[in-house]
């Protein structure tokens, strides 16, 4: 029997170049699923081929359209255009929202004629996936209720510490002399890498050494990694704070595996839900980080992590020596992470999860 398999079309921005999003849609993309449904792709990730990629969207048939949206303004528009084109094709289509900044973005910075034309055409959207219950607002009264999914981020399986290890970790965290603070995230003020900063000075100050920093991640300019490398040198911080550049592979597993608190003190306007917050989690860190975004879904005080506020650095300070006294307590706090993660947000969660997805949305009449 000849089985006819849907067609679906990622509308979508893939590697290169390597984040959060496009690394989400590659995995999918090349996912067992690829068995199930045909799969075509159109390719977003450079805007100024919005003419080509109009061309390859009219020639394309497929059954739904998957389209990764975006959070400026430029982009949007550029969504509005694909959108409506899918419509005139009166095909299935739906979003997915790997971020937490479109609903403000089109109630702050959109014109209004901008905004009127997203509500409406959304209203007519087959499906919307966001990253956490947390998240869910965003389509509120712009997309039916029973059309907003959640589907959240997951951990690459290169990045995810294996049993062994993880128990060797936990043993040897009895006696560890110093813990490793880690921040890994894109160099972006509002993500807080200036705090840890500031707490890492504190340290100094204090003469505490019970702590290594450990930074990880791409500068945009120049300036910013110039201040962040004055600020080291005069505060003589080259002892505990280490800055390893953009790290992949085994360097940034060896990374994952040696760090025990995992800090992100963002308030980072488009933040969704931080896949290296579930990177850590999935190697043995405890967290600290902010009750902002789509982190709610991931951290529960005390349980698997902390809620600080990003200004108190001398608050975060004394978090980190109650840690560091606390070994039990971080010990339970991290194998309820690991726990946490190999029941959420491993790849084949997620895969099985877009799978759910995907059919209701191909089932359904609407």
């Amino acid at each position: 029997m000849i089985v006819i398999k849907k067609k679906i079309c990622f509308i979508a921005q893939f590697p290169p170049p390597i984040h959060g999003l496009s690394k989400a849609i590659d995995t999918l993309y090349n996912s067992k699923l690829k068995d199930k449904y045909e799969f075509s792709s159109v390719d977003i990730t450079n805007n100024k081929k919005i003419i080509s990629n109009i061309f390859k969207i009219i020639k394309n048939n497929a059954d739904l359209y998957y389209l990764t949206i975006a959070q400026t303004t430029g982009g949007n528009l550029r969504d509005l255009i694909v959108i409506k084109l899918l419509l005139m094709k009166k095909k299935k289509i739906m979003v997915h929202l790997h971020g937490g900044y479109y609903r403000t973005m089109i109630d702050s910075d959109c014109k209004n004629i901008i905004k009127n034309i997203n509500l409406k055409l959304f209203k007519k959207l087959n499906g919307a996936i966001v990253l956490g219950k947390s998240l869910k607002y965003i389509f509120k009264d712009i997309v039916a209720e029973e059309k907003i999914h959640v589907v959240e981020n997951c951990v690459d399986e290169q990045y995810l510490i294996s049993e062994e290890k993880f128990n060797l970790k936990i043993k040897e965290l009895e006696t560890k002399k110093r813990l490793n603070i880690v921040y890994l995230s894109n160099f972006i003020e509002s993500k807080g890498y200036k705090d840890i900063l500031e707490i890492a000075k504190i340290c100094k100050d204090n003469n505490v050494k019970k702590f290594n920093f450990i930074f990880a991640g791409k500068f945009y300019n120049y300036e910013d990694k110039n201040e962040f490398n004055d600020f080291i040198n005069e505060n003589k911080l080259q002892d505990i704070v280490d800055y390893r550049g953009i790290v992949q592979g085994n360097e940034k597993l060896n990374m994952l595996q040696h760090g025990d608190v995992f800090m992100l003190l963002t308030r980072y306007p488009k933040e969704g839900q931080p896949i290296s917050i579930i990177e850590g989690m999935a190697n043995g860190m405890s967290v600290i980080t902010t009750n902002y975004a789509g982190i709610p879904d991931l951290i529960e005080e005390n349980e698997n992590g902390y809620f600080v506020d990003y200004k108190e650095h001398k608050e975060i300070f004394k978090r980190l020596l109650g840690i560091e006294r606390s070994r039990d307590l971080q010990k339970k706090l991290i194998i309820n992470n690991r726990k946490k993660v190999l029941n959420m947000f491993t790849e084949a969660k997620y895969i099985n999860k877009m799978d759910k997805v995907f059919t209701e949305v191909l089932e359904c009449e609407s």
